[in-house]
């Protein structure tokens, strides 16, 4: 029986490309529309602004060195239009501040010139797949069927039906919750369950969630706290802050582990007064809130490092609820591949009924690293490319390796005799023993020994995998399976400059 297929044409993903050299956005241009997007084009930071405005582009490709207005000014202010947007910055061969500088700025990647054309249009596709999940994820929360329960949106696993009813429980009350978990897990859906059960019948309040990762540092106070008019350059009229729109309701601080130690003591005042202060105002604002907090960085282990607030982890953490990876609940992958293809069919005007006997095998062995965000942005990619006539999506359309996923090799830690560091860094074990614990561990708790075994491991296989990577970022995040905002502040956290690896390969080929 042969399927009928809409005639719907799926709405493509509009790329605005900003460059000032007509030979660059020639070649942007066509990867874009080969790369089956609908490229828009500004030669300048003032008309891409207008083109942000008018257009709204999924993902803006940003040159650094404009004329007049630069590519940070226009980061800025695109930014503060609409934070939701990913922007990639294009930078300078060679000019590895000017990349650090765009991702503090709030840039979702940088490419650096000459790039690769496989690089741009890899960096471009995940850029439009993250934004389209997170777009979906909200559409999802938002919509009248908003008190499902986490059974019905994440899969019926005993660890999912044990997060349910830990949600169900901490609903009720006002304590402060943190959500951890790799990226990917649901973070964001459990946050919002936490919210949503917290609600009277037909009572309706605002759930307000901010990005701790996706903000300059130099705007997070402006995001959280507010403005007045003519507080600071270009503060032209003022600004409520995210804490007093969450007033009544409650506000998701995601990836809490980015925010810059200076924020840390002002945020926890504003969690012990519940009050806030504008930047550029003489008075205090009361406001009442529930706060939920989301991370997937040990933040306990900071809290050893001194990277994070010992007294704001505490006040953050009045319960935790851990999220485990999707390759720890596999049985709950049947589920999503039928959700997440019933939701791609919807949106693309397709009938894809379900996957081969050999994707479905392919499904099953593979680890997912990158949790069901992975396993949603392959299914979305294999509908639009499945042109089966039984509506079949096969495995070579899934995008993902037939062998196992590729890992970075640790050595064997079945060895409990090893030392847990050793002085190089290359060799690593994450047990302990006898010796070690009782020459250093003596007046530890569990916690801190197991704290501080785990920061020296992860500062160990940072610098391991960028030795194997020659300092390149991207790739390192790649083989750790972490996305590059995660990889970037792990590196500011450990203290550890990428550069110098590059250095020790440029002097190794002269």
């Amino acid at each position: 029986m042969k399927h009928t297929f809409s005639s719907v044409a799926p709405v493509l993903p509009k790329v605005l490309i900003v460059d000032d050299q007509e030979d660059a956005r020639w070649v942007l241009t066509n990867l874009v529309r080969m790369a089956g997007f609908e490229p828009l084009v500004a030669t300048n930071g003032e008309d891409a602004l207008i083109c942000v405005r008018q257009k709204s582009p999924t993902v803006v490709l940003l040159d650094v060195g404009l004329p007049g207005m630069d590519g940070f000014e226009v980061l800025s202010q695109i930014k503060i239009r609409d934070r939701t947007m990913p922007v990639i910055m294009v930078t300078a061969n060679g000019k590895t501040q000017d990349a650090a500088r765009a991702v503090r700025a709030g840039a979702w990647d940088y490419v650096s010139k000459p790039f690769k054309n496989e690089d741009i249009v890899h960096t471009v596709r995940s850029a439009i797949d993250d934004r389209a999940l997170k777009g979906q994820l909200r559409q999802i929360l938002d919509s009248p069927q908003q008190a499902d329960t986490l059974v019905s949106l994440m899969g019926s696993s005993l660890a999912i039906q044990d997060i349910q009813r830990e949600v169900e429980r901490v609903a009720k009350t006002k304590f402060s919750v943190l959500v951890t978990g790799e990226s990917g897990t649901g973070k964001e859906l459990v946050s919002q369950a936490i919210h949503s059960q917290s609600l009277k019948n037909g009572e309706t309040r605002p759930f307000i969630a901010v990005d701790c990762g996706a903000i300059a540092e130099s705007l997070i106070e402006s995001e959280l706290f507010g403005h007045e008019k003519g507080a600071f350059t270009g503060a032209h009229q003022a600004k409520a802050g995210a804490f007093e729109m969450a007033d009544g309701g409650t506000i998701l601080l995601d990836e809490i582990g980015n925010l810059p130690l200076t924020m840390q003591g002002k945020l926890l005042r504003v969690l012990e007064t519940r009050r806030v202060h504008r930047i550029g105002s003489t008075n205090e604002r009361s406001v009442n809130f529930r706060v939920v907090a989301a991370t997937n960085s040990d933040l306990l282990a900071m809290v050893d490092r001194q990277a994070f607030r010992g007294d704001l982890y505490h006040r953050l953490a009045e319960y935790n609820i851990k999220l485990p990876p999707l390759r720890e609940r596999k049985e709950d992958i049947e589920f999503l591949v039928g959700r997440f293809l019933a939701q791609t069919n919807k949106e693309l005007g397709k009938q894809v009924r379900g996957l081969s006997t050999s994707a479905w095998d392919l499904i099953r062995v593979y680890s997912w690293p990158g949790n069901a965000r992975e396993l949603r942005n392959q299914l979305r990619r294999s509908v639009l490319l499945c042109d089966d006539p039984d509506g079949l999506i096969m495995s070579e359309s899934l995008g993902i390796d037939h062998a196992p996923s590729r890992q970075v090799q640790l050595p064997n830690s079945n060895d409990t005799e090893q030392c847990c560091y050793a002085e190089d860094e290359d060799e690593m074990c994450p047990f302990a023993s006898k010796n070690a614990l009782l020459a250093s561990g003596q007046g530890l708790s569990l916690t801190a020994w197991t704290s501080k075994v785990t920061a020296r491991m992860e500062h160990a296989m940072l610098v391991h995998v960028l030795k194997l990577t020659h300092g390149n970022k991207a790739q390192a995040a790649r083989l750790l399976h972490i996305d590059y905002k995660t990889i970037h502040s792990k590196l500011k956290m450990h203290e550890i400059s990428s550069s110098c690896f590059m250095e020790d390969t440029f002097k190794h080929k002269g």
